[in-house]
């Protein structure tokens, strides 16, 4: 076999459509185009979506549900990656250092998933209950964060220990 002998399999290709060439063709005079109307004009073709002046799909569909553009979600933690952090004490910027976090988090959330071994005391960072008490049964602390609306974005904020 050769380049020169290749050809596509039978049925695959079909002769192009020649429009505009005669009566005889089939496709001569209005060349598919049928008779006057945007649609036989040069350059005139509808928009996406549009059902000849029928009211379209997407306008006769019922808006549903609403997305607030302020929300930032805190990126979620696995109780059992705090050991790759390398530190007793656990911060926001710890998680980042580690990469456990996007270096633009403003937030983040622990989560349990994984053994807790080791003591750990961490500051500044959502923990949910079980991640809580697998931290403290381990012999560490979790201190207590509240969270603060402040310019549209959510920041967790450690609260002071009196």
């Amino acid at each position: 076999m050769d380049l020169g002998n290749l050809h596509p399999s039978p049925g695959s290709t079909r002769p192009i459509k020649r429009v505009g060439r005669g009566t005889g063709s089939g496709h001569g005079k209005t060349a598919g185009r049928g008779h006057k109307g945007k649609g036989a004009r040069s350059g005139g073709n509808v928009k996406p979506g549009y059902e000849g002046g029928q009211m379209p799909l997407q306008r006769r569909l019922p808006k549903r549900g609403f997305l607030a553009v302020t929300i930032t979600k805190a990126p979620e933690v696995r109780s059992g990656d705090l050991a790759k952090v390398g530190a007793e004490a656990i911060d926001l910027a710890g998680l980042k250092k580690a990469r456990l976090v996007p270096a633009n988090a403003e937030r983040a959330k622990i989560i349990l998933a994984g053994k807790v071994e080791k003591v750990f005391k961490v500051s500044g960072i959502l923990a949910s209950k079980g991640a809580k008490a697998a931290i403290e049964q381990a012999g560490g602390s979790v201190a207590a964060v509240e969270v603060v609306k402040r310019e549209r974005k959510l920041v967790a904020k450690a609260k002071a220990a009196a």
